[in-house]
């Protein structure tokens, strides 16, 4: 997510309203950032609320006030109390707006798998259903197409994952898909899969293997990670033969290819040249 300076500082504010808010006893995260991603979708289908909303040229009051008379008795208060903070401040743009709104429900939802003590396990599902998604076209097409109603998307989500998953994964996924931008539904899954490694403080390391790493292995491929990058590693291995021995390993745009295909491949550039 790209956000310009004013919006950057928006977002920076909200973050802290949300902690706040969420520090509380009585604030149910998970309520909270479901909330939120549905008030997401909402400005993403009004581009006449949308606009108004992130109109940074009319009075903060008068935006708060708008979206408390649209939304109250229809989300919660400390979801309200977010949004007043939203509303009010200025953002870059509009759309920037909705980012950092969409950016915020996540977070939240996030902050209840870390309560419940299943961030890890939330954060292994995302991977696997992006493995799943990236090895069946047909549903890649399926998730991404633009043509198709949102409800349909979502339902397929709802379809595949519901009950098989934590309910945090499948909110995320669900509400990935109704708001189809320029990325791909891959790429849309990996970051999710980051922000949840972000969320446990460490970064994601994708790593291919031509055959299983034991828990050895991957100990102490995290740790080697580990002293390269100066922080904490989350291994996402999967299995694929066609890359020979060694390792393909990819963080972030960084690839540290140690494969025989990859050795291979690097001889007949050096040939070709």
């Amino acid at each position: 997510m790209t956000l310009h300076a004013a919006s950057r500082e928006a977002l920076a504010a909200a973050e802290t309203r949300l902690d706040e808010v969420l520090a509380d006893a009585g604030a149910d995260p998970s309520a909270v950032g479901e909330e939120l991603l549905s008030v997401v979708g909402l400005l993403t289908r009004e581009v006449g609320l949308r606009r108004a909303v992130g109109d940074g040229s009319s009075e903060p009051g008068a935006r708060t006030r708008l979206v408390r008379s649209l939304l109250e008795g229809k989300v919660s208060e400390p979801t309200l109390t977010v949004l007043d903070t939203v509303a009010g401040a200025r953002w870059s743009s509009p759309r920037e707006l909705v980012d950092g709104l969409e950016s915020l429900g996540r977070s939240a939802l996030l902050t209840s798998a870390e309560r419940a003590g299943s961030l890890a396990t939330v954060e292994d599902q995302l991977f696997r259903i992006a493995r799943i998604v990236a090895s069946e076209p047909e549903l890649d097409r399926a998730l991404s197409d633009r043509t198709a109603p949102e409800q349909a998307r979502r339902g397929l989500v709802r379809n595949l994952f519901d009950g098989k998953v934590d309910q945090v994964a499948v909110i995320m996924v669900e509400q990935l898909v109704s708001r189809l931008r320029g990325r791909g539904i891959g790429r849309g899954l990996d970051h999710l899969v980051g922000l949840a490694a972000q969320r446990r403080e460490r970064s994601v390391a994708h790593v291919t293997a031509a055959s299983e790493l034991s828990e050895e292995q991957q100990d102490r491929l995290a740790e080697r990670l580990r002293q390269i990058y100066g922080r904490p590693m989350a291994l996402h291995v999967e299995r694929d033969p066609s890359v020979g021995g060694g390792l393909l390993i990819r963080v972030g745009d960084e690839v540290i290819d140690g494969t025989s295909a990859g050795r291979i491949a690097a001889l007949r550039r050096q040939l070709a040249g």
